[in-house]
């Protein structure tokens, strides 16, 4: 069904350079999926821990060890995978191996720690190889001439999964529970699969993963400017659920996990407008001003947070938020994905990139884990963490893509 409601929108766009509309439904029924099963329970994963009995320190501890593990052990045999057998396969691999993160995760009441690391371990091979292999495959079949509409229909799609994510798992949750909120999430991984069992890979298999004559000067800027991406991805999902939890709806009980999923999922119509809105801007030569203007913006967010104390802040926070990481990210992908054309090592530039953006969140958690150690409330270091990450996520600001020159 899904796939056959992509194929009919995308049919009429002939946007696609290398891929047929077949593969390209394929692809974005699968990735539909795996949005609404990652988000579903991602938004809440800090959330269950402490709602487990686990700290801010414990839990901003583990997060620091789970990206480090993404970005030193996982991406490199991640990025060779892909290179030698091939993006769609890597998006396989990566959608079956959350299921058993997922078992190992709803197990966490029963046996603590080791079913953490089972989690941690399955959850960051399964992130890494599926996000290296997502940005390969569109990055390969995207059209030069309309890739800002492209990213904004690929946006549209994603923003929306990701806006009811959070409330149908935070509905399950409050309904069922969190266990079979993640049992629901690990059958749509295993859903997600079944549309790339039939695809061809859109790029040469049997490739090595090179550095010999790579543009680092082409490069560096974006590598450094994702490591504020990172920083900001940890700090809107993980960390605005802990303050959510520990400072607005504190003593809510069992339906805080309906309450955060609510107030994730009103910016569904937002998603929609500001997707729309910002490909034809990005089509219209004027991306380099959108990502100045979108980063700024998303800073102002971050800086707002520690002041939200009711019901109608949180909507606004989730409203600019969302206004303002769509926007950078848009522009911030259409550059990256020149960028990787232009430097003729797609996949070791992505690589890169992917290794930054886990580092980013490594650092943000360790960020966090400091706040909680100098600061004797945990409720104020939260607090300064925003604020920290507004003035890092400026980092941006420093990018330099060729493409908007």
């Amino acid at each position: 069904m899904i796939q056959l409601l992509i194929h009919r929108l995308l049919r009429r766009r002939h946007f696609w350079r290398y891929a047929n509309f077949s593969e390209v439904a394929e692809l974005y029924a699968s990735r539909t999926m795996r949005i609404l099963a990652q988000q579903m329970i991602g938004l809440f994963i800090a959330l269950y821990l402490y709602e487990q009995g686990y700290s801010v320190k414990f839990i901003a501890v583990y997060m620091a060890i789970s990206f480090a593990f993404r970005a030193f052990v996982a991406a490199y045999p991640s990025a060779k995978f892909v290179a030698r057998f091939g993006p769609k396969h890597g998006i396989l691999v990566g959608n079956l191996l959350y299921i058993p993160a997922l078992i190992g995760f709803s197990l966490v009441p029963h046996y603590g720690v080791p079913a953490l690391a089972v989690f941690g371990f399955f959850q960051g091979i399964s992130m890494v190889i599926y996000d290296l292999s997502y940005m390969v495959d569109f990055s390969k079949v995207k059209h030069a001439d309309h890739a800002g509409k492209e990213i904004g229909y690929m946006q549209i799609l994603e923003r929306f999964t990701a806006s009811i994510s959070p409330f149908v798992g935070g509905a399950i949750a409050f309904l069922l529970s969190p266990e079979a909120m993640m049992w629901f999430s690990a059958i749509l991984f295993a859903t997600a699969a079944i549309p790339l069992l039939r695809t061809r890979e859109p790029v040469q298999q049997h490739q090595k993963l090179s550095f010999r004559g790579f543009p680092w000067h082409l490069a560096r800027r974006s590598v450094v400017a994702e490591t504020a991406v990172g920083f900001d991805n940890f700090a809107s999902l993980g960390v605005w659920a802990l303050f959510l939890a520990i400072v607005v709806f504190a003593g809510s009980g069992s339906d805080i996990y309906l309450k955060i999923g609510f107030f994730a999922s009103i910016t569904v119509v937002t998603s929609f407008l500001a997707a729309w809105s910002f490909g034809r801007i990005i089509d219209w030569r004027h991306g380099g001003d959108l990502l100045k203007v979108a980063t700024i913006a998303n800073a102002a967010t971050h800086l707002f947070r520690p002041f939200v104390a009711s019901a109608a802040g949180v909507a606004a926070a989730n409203i600019s938020n969302e206004v303002a990481t769509t926007g950078y990210t848009m522009t911030f992908l259409r550059g990256l994905f020149d960028t990787a054309d232009l430097s003729r090592h797609r996949i070791a530039y992505l690589y890169l990139i992917e290794v930054a953006l886990n580092i980013g969140d490594m650092l943000a958690a360790l960020t966090l884990l400091g706040l909680v150690l100098l600061l004797p409330d945990v409720v104020h270091a939260l607090q300064l963490f925003f604020v920290v990450t507004a003035a890092y996520f400026l980092i941006v600001l420093g990018t330099r893509f060729r493409l908007y020159r």
